[in-house]
């Protein structure tokens, strides 16, 4: 019988990716139009993606809660399952690897509400998959950290590093995120009925992406640093500028995802090697660069 995936936020990076996988695996997909009833656009669907988010980081205390507001009742009016892409602001500062046991302490505002949107789903009795997962790389979007961070000056052969240049960092490709998500929709009557997965992903410093990268190119490649210090003297102006500045301390804070808990439901899951993922933003870097 074929099962049907309600996909929130479709035009998104979580959003696409995720249709494409779903599709893959022989899921009908329905793209939830916003400003419409979700109550109903859910009606039939067997999994709701929630791939919203407010754009930019606009407004995250208003929207994010809103959002939850909206699934959660679209999902008991339904009976699907929720499956929601999570993120490491849960954790703050404390020492890693982070897995699903690790005690949420979240040091920024937007941790918080990550925490206690989570915490709403968990409460209200919500069957919820939560795949866990660093900063998204995604090769067919020119917005993703890859590129408006650590490759923004790649064409003048600098990697720049957003915190201390040696801090490994998780990172998620986006189509392996989505790949595993199908995978654990697909065994959801087997899950606990709220059930915390991290994945595991590509962890590197920009020490290591700026070698893997030299590697695969040839070319000598120097570290630079990110201007933190213009983003704070925009910051009163500008609402972007003051929202990434609240997560400088993730850049300057050792991190992994451990991926345990992964292997154990997903034992045939296998990532993509940072290497086949570096290949996929190299070409399609140019490919943008051919079409501008």
């Amino acid at each position: 019988m074929t099962q049907t995936a309600l996909i929130l936020g479709a035009r998104g990076k979580i959003g696409r990716n995720f249709t494409a996988a779903f599709q893959a695996a022989g899921w009908q997909t329905r793209a939830y139009t916003r400003g419409t009833d979700m109550n109903a656009a859910a009606q039939g669907c067997d999994v709701i993606v929630n791939g919203l988010n407010p754009p930019n980081y606009h407004d995250w205390d208003t929207i994010l809660p809103a959002i939850t507001t909206q699934v959660i009742p679209a999902a008991k009016a339904s009976g699907a399952t929720v499956l929601f892409p999570g993120n490491v602001y849960n954790f703050g500062i404390q020492p890693g690897p982070w897995d699903e046991n690790t005690p949420q302490r979240p040091v920024s505002r937007k941790g918080r509400l990550r925490v206690e949107a989570e915490a709403r789903y968990r409460s209200e009795g919500v069957r919820t998959i939560i795949i866990r997962a660093g900063d998204f790389i995604d090769p067919m979007a020119d917005d993703s950290v890859m590129d408006y961070l650590y490759l923004n000056k790649f064409d003048k052969g600098i990697v720049t590093a957003p915190g201390k240049p040696d801090t490994p960092r998780a990172h998620a490709y986006l189509p392996d995120m989505a790949r595993a998500g199908v995978m654990l929709a697909q065994k959801r009557a087997e899950l606990p009925a709220f059930c915390d997965v991290p994945l595991e992903g590509q962890t590197f410093s920009a020490v290591e992406l700026k070698n893997a990268l030299e590697r695969l190119t040839g070319r000598g490649l120097r570290l630079g640093g990110f201007p933190w210090w213009g983003l704070r003297l925009a910051a009163p102006f500008w609402e972007l500028g003051r929202e990434l500045s609240e997560m400088r301390y993730l850049y300057n804070t050792p991190h992994r995802l451990s991926g345990a808990r992964m292997a154990a439901l997903l034992p045939d899951f296998q990532p993509t090697p940072l290497d086949v993922v570096l290949r996929a933003v190299l070409a399609q870097r140019e490919a943008f660069a051919a079409a501008a």
